[in-house]
């Protein structure tokens, strides 16, 4: 499937930047010993995903988070091969790591120190700066993200909108070239959904989300509609959208 946009401003991810899936599927097998066999979760997908903004959308179970874990290597093909930047995500899984930032739906589960300031501090590491000048760059970080009052807070004082955003400054420290998010406007109220939205329209990266806001997915580019493990829909957001509400009723 080639990719598909709408404007000059979704035109092609940033120089250098590419993810190809050739025939990439996942199947697990069942914990119940009785089952027929392998589950499928992901039917076998050829893609290049080279646009600026994709959107992912479908119904829970459809496999929009498997699709988006085999970006980063999350989760590894069963079948064929995904590669990013020409990097194969079974074999340089770190490198793969250090290209793909990806943002989880809960950030309780990717946020991991007691205050945002020290989860920020903990990304930095990686650029293996001297401490004060890594707390430093933290605190500018939060506050160019409007997290600066909460840096010191403990991270369950916070909102669950407040966590993910201090959730997406931790991938964001680090600079990847590309940003996958998985449904990051689930714990967001309108306003912070809009302030989302706004960021991840001005980021220098390529950035690759699933979601069930239809209007934060016709933000982008192009999306993919998924179904039953596979794609349905590879479009304008327009047309995707009609499909999808196509599929659901």
């Amino acid at each position: 499937m080639k990719p598909r946009t709408d404007s000059a401003q979704d035109r092609g991810a940033p120089a250098g930047t590419s993810i190809v899936l050739a025939g990439a599927g996942v199947t697990i097998d069942p914990a119940d010993p009785a089952a027929a066999g392998p589950k499928t979760i992901l039917r076998p997908l050829d893609l290049e995903l080279s646009d600026r903004r994709i959107a992912v959308i479908g119904a829970n179970g459809s496999g929009k988070s498997t699709l988006l874990r085999l970006l980063n290597g999350l989760v590894l093909p069963s079948t064929g091969s995904v590669q990013v930047n020409g990097l194969d995500t079974s074999r340089d899984g770190a490198a793969v790591r250090r290209t793909v930032g990806f943002v989880f739906t809960d950030p309780i589960s990717q946020l991991v120190m007691p205050t945002p300031l020290e989860d920020v501090e903990l990304s930095l590491r990686r650029l293996r700066l001297p401490k004060r000048e890594r707390r430093r760059l933290a605190m500018e970080l939060l506050e160019s993200h409007g997290l600066a009052h909460l840096g010191s807070n403990s991270i369950y004082e916070l909102s669950g909108g407040e966590r993910q955003m201090v959730a997406l400054a931790t991938v964001l420290a680090v600079e990847p070239a590309i940003l996958v998010l998985d449904e990051p406007s689930t714990l967001l109220d309108l306003r912070n959904t809009r302030m989302l939205r706004e960021l991840l329209a001005g980021l220098p990266q390529q950035v690759i989300l699933s979601t069930h806001d239809l209007d934060l997915a016709a933000s982008c580019g192009r999306v993919l509609v998924v179904d039953d493990g596979g794609i349905a829909f590879d479009g304008p957001p327009a047309a995707a959208v009609d499909r999808y509400r196509a599929l659901a009723g």
